[in-house]
């Protein structure tokens, strides 16, 4: 990985250090780094989630707990800085994978940080805690965005920081990932889970017509077409904006994961070294750190019923002005992938362990109706309205979004699922890596499948243009979210964000 050398005379110096000093500091810090955590039985000494016979468990669902409790539960392994005693970092650096959790060389050789490409925090919370950044001060609270200084770097191989390789710009080949908020995202699960099943079904229904292409719609939403042989093999070149899995996964800018729990595993294990037990098993350790059960089963399942039941992002009467917005946004073609709404087939969500993503509903273990508090969402019937302003499909966004990742194909670097606007007044900066601090910044970035709206917005007259942004800054973050489980749950301000 490359590294500024402002202080390094010349090239030969710079290749001195890569290859006859770095290769055996490496390998002497890996044999040092200590796999037991030393000092736990002083005062304040200790893990930061408590004795392991006190830690919220899988068969606690067996008694079908009430949803404020689960929630709490939750709220913990939300907002708790863990610590080596809890395993926190990662163990000795593994030579044979130096970028995947586990075995991570860190700073120094501390075992604990390493911030490119993880080892980055402590909690959740660090990560996600702006419930507003429209007010200045901004207003944090528990579920809210991160910032430009919380953004993950994630897996890169080689970074160019001073230019070296005389580019134009920094080199840099892994992902710069903003952290987007957490409001409304058991709506966000339920919808993903609806549609695959639809899609699953539509796959069956292939194999069932061998030769007859099969539209893959579900929810108004376009996933192409498959076509499946006599065989029973199923074509899913003519698949787009989803996996050839048929697995719609509405999580992560790039739709890497189909519920917060599939998230949640990977984000502990590159964000902290913790390591989940579903992941790596029961009382093994891993990592080497000395510490097993980092994470259970059951404190991911409180995580996991936690986030999908935090409050839904609101939204702000509209104006005269804010109204104009709203027709001129589809006008122009931005609603035909930030879809204003979804409708879901029912109103409860279920929880399942083990997960089967093909199989949305197998080994359901707790649900939630999503009508009540807290998410809240409006329901007519049995059915939830989700005002996300997404289809939750991935799209070519063009060249100058595109990333440089060395792990993807130019297509896959350019793709990214689209953005769900709910709270997009409260939450800059903008797009996936929070290169835009501003809304028109981030709609003029548009491109790929996106340039027609973009161009078509760059051509309304000023008017036109600030009607479109009064309504953006309508959609609003939860005003006072996790009131039911943190007692001084903070409060952002009501009414416009601002009277320009």
């Amino acid at each position: 990985m490359k590294r500024s050398h402002q202080n390094m005379p010349n090239k030969n110096v710079r290749n001195f250090w890569r290859v006859g000093i770095y290769v055996p500091f490496v390998l002497l810090v890996g044999a040092l780094t200590p796999t037991l955590v030393a000092g736990q039985g002083l005062v304040g000494e200790g893990p930061r989630l408590g004795p392991l016979n006190q830690r919220f468990t899988q068969d606690q669902f067996n008694r079908n707990p009430k949803l404020k409790d689960v929630r709490k539960a939750g709220i913990k392994i939300f907002t708790t800085p863990f610590n080596p005693f809890d395993g926190y970092g990662d163990g000795p650096l593994n030579l044979a994978d130096t970028t995947s959790p586990g075995g991570r060389p860190s700073l120094q050789g501390n075992g604990r940080t390493l911030r490119i490409n993880g080892l980055d925090s402590q909690t959740c919370l660090e990560c996600h805690n702006i419930l507003s950044n429209a007010t200045i001060p901004a207003t944090t609270g528990v579920g809210g965005a991160g910032s430009t200084a919380t953004s993950a770097m994630f897996q890169p191989k080689d970074i160019d920081p001073d230019d070296e390789a005389g580019n134009g710009f920094a080199f840099y080949d892994g992902r710069f990932i903003d952290p987007p908020h957490t409001f409304g995202v058991g709506g966000v699960q339920l919808l993903g889970k609806e549609m695959t099943i639809d899609l699953q079904a539509l796959k069956q229904l292939a194999i069932a017509n061998p030769g007859v292409p099969v539209a893959l719609v579900t929810k108004g939403v376009d996933f192409g077409t498959i076509v499946a042989s006599s065989a029973g093999y199923v074509d899913t070149s003519g698949v787009v904006g989803v996996d050839p899995d048929l697995v719609v996964k509405p999580f992560g800018r790039k739709g890497c994961c189909a519920t917060t729990r599939q998230f949640d595993q990977g984000a502990f294990m590159f964000h902290m070294g913790m390591q989940p037990v579903e992941i790596v098993g029961d009382g093994v350790d891993a990592d080497g750190d000395g510490v097993v059960n980092e994470i259970l089963v059951g404190e991911l399942s409180a995580l996991e019923v936690f986030q999908t039941t935090q409050e839904t992002p609101s939204e702000d009467k509209l104006s005269d002005e804010a109204k104009d917005g709203v027709q001129l946004f589809g006008d122009i073609g931005c609603a035909n992938c930030h879809r204003p709404e979804l409708w879901t087939n029912g109103k409860t969500l279920g929880y399942s362990f083990p997960e089967i993503h093909e199989d949305p509903g197998a080994n359901k273990f707790y649900e939630v109706d999503l009508s009540r508090k807290p998410p809240k969402f409006k329901r007519k019937g049995s059915r939830l309205k989700v005002r996300l302003f997404s289809d939750l499909k991935r799209h070519d966004m063009g060249s100058g979004l595109a990333e440089s990742f060395q792990g993807a194909t130019p297509a896959q670097n350019a793709e990214f699922l689209t953005a769900k606007l709910w709270g997009v007044a409260d939450t800059a900066p903008y797009l996936h890596d929070g290169r835009a601090q501003t809304l028109g910044e981030a709609i003029d970035l548009h491109g790929g499948e996106a340039l027609d709206a973009r161009d078509n917005f760059a051509n309304l007259y000023q008017a036109n243009k600030d009607a479109i942004l009064r309504f953006l800054r309508t959609l609003r973050t939860p005003s006072q979210p996790n009131k039911d489980v943190f007692k001084n749950a903070p409060k952002r301000p009501k009414g416009p964000i601002d009277k320009n």
